[in-house]
């Protein structure tokens, strides 16, 4: 009996079929978003069966799970490649954390939409949850040494703080994203994160008035 993979196999021989599965779900996510495709549709565009999933994925959902866990190392990478150590300095550094969210998501739609916008309960993978942590620490990082020169007792929580960031940078992706009305605005989205990252920061006495 003939292997009913085996011509789709050609398609990716180059690769894995892990691989190519998440590949093609990026490519589904951004053009149909998270819910607007199934996994029969995956396996097609990654030119295999539509069984051939199964052999990694249990389902629709655990492969968007599996492109937002890469998403996440990706995004861990770019912050702390624009952290890097908190030079120059540390308000250059936590700034350019910012920068960094928001270069990932114009430049990984498929990922970020994956990570944020898919509903993926990042608690229940382990996986998941330790590569969102690794993005996070980042910032934990970078509002620690921004917050060293005050005295302990004036500090705010460094994950205060960082939540904070991560919701605000979250909030001027989708408002400048895909055609949204923020992208009419005369200023750009790193122009309204650094002015509204510096509003905040002055308030809780991290930089000077």
């Amino acid at each position: 009996m003939s292997d009913p993979d085996a011509e789709p196999r050609k398609s990716y021989h180059h690769g894995n079929l892990r691989e190519a599965l998440v590949e093609a779900t990026l490519r589904l996510i951004e053009e149909k978003g998270p819910l607007g495709f199934t996994l029969a549709e995956a396996a097609r565009a990654a030119g295999v069966s539509p069984a051939a999933p199964y052999r990694h994925f249990k389902g629709r959902e655990d492969l968007i799970e599996e492109a937002a866990r890469q998403g996440f190392l990706l995004f861990a990478e770019q912050m702390e490649r624009a952290y890097d150590d908190g030079r120059p300095s540390a308000l250059s550094a936590f700034l350019a954390t910012g920068r960094a969210y928001l270069a990932f998501a114009r430049a990984y739609p498929g990922h970020y939409i994956a990570m944020f916008e898919s509903g993926v309960a990042i608690s229940g993978n382990p996986d998941l949850a330790r590569a969102a942590d690794r993005a996070m620490s980042v910032l934990i990082r970078a509002a620690e040494q921004l917050a060293a020169r005050l005295p302990a007792e004036r500090r705010p929580p460094a994950t205060m703080v960082a939540n904070h960031i991560w919701a605000f940078s979250h909030g001027v992706v989708e408002l400048f994203a895909r055609g949204r009305p923020g992208g009419r605005a005369p200023y750009s989205a790193e122009e309204m994160l650094e002015s509204g990252t510096a509003i905040y920061l002055r308030g809780l006495g991290l930089i000077p008035n």
